[in-house]
């Protein structure tokens, strides 16, 4: 199996390319951004692109997305879109040009196209537009707060998350399963794991089905 992943340097896309490194059954893993993985692998296979271009794929059978930032790091809310919607389609236009016949999209809890709020709104747009590209299998997950080790990344440590961490870990029992924080890793495995099913259409992965414990 030939895999795809645009945003493997990203806090969940790391954690997909180390479980796609990790399998057995995938043959080769592409991925697609400015900087290349970290991590030389003799499976992995990158692709240099600003995500505004993207160059021609090699033949594929499944591909994961990952990429996402905030306004704040985005500096505008031109900006933010130009990365959570437009890359995100391309990428996904893409990999269906390859041949990819699955997908799997990191999206975030609230995504509603008719929202009121520009973040939710963005990503409920963008999960309509890939779902019309004509992917057998659509996996879309929508995590909550998500929270893991950001130092590897050359990433500002967000103290939203530091303080959204700690109150959910303190009040884990009284917060309902979707809004308590989650883990990039338990993201990764559940969003490989349904990708790897391939149940055909399109399906939802709320943040508390994704919750490992």
């Amino acid at each position: 199996m030939k895999v795809l992943l645009a945003g493997a340097t990203g806090l969940v896309g790391r954690e997909i390319l180390a479980l796609l490194l990790a399998d057995r059954g995938v043959a080769a893993v592409h991925t697609l951004g400015r900087r290349a993985p970290p991590t030389p692998h003799a499976k992995l296979h990158h692709h240099v692109s600003d995500l505004r271009s993207i160059p021609t794929l090699p033949p594929l059978d499944s591909a994961f997305i990952a990429l996402g930032t905030t306004i704040k790091v985005a500096g505008s809310q031109e900006a933010f879109r130009a990365v959570d919607h437009d890359a995100v389609l391309a990428v996904a236009r893409a990999a269906r040009a390859a041949g990819a016949r699955r997908l799997g999209l990191v999206s975030a809890m609230g995504a509603d196209a008719g929202s009121r709020v520009f973040y939710n709104r963005v990503k409920g747009e963008v999960e309509q537009a890939v779902a019309q590209i004509g992917f057998e299998t659509l996996v879309i997950a929508r995590p909550s707060l998500l929270v893991g080790d950001r130092g590897p990344l050359g990433q500002p440590e967000r103290r939203g998350e530091v303080v959204g961490e700690a109150i959910s870990r303190w009040l884990r029992p009284l917060i309902p399963a979707n809004y308590r924080a989650i883990r990039a890793g338990d993201v990764a495995h559940a969003l490989v794991s349904s990708v790897a099913r391939g149940a055909p259409g399109r399906s939802l992965l709320l943040s508390g089905q994704m919750q490992r414990g």
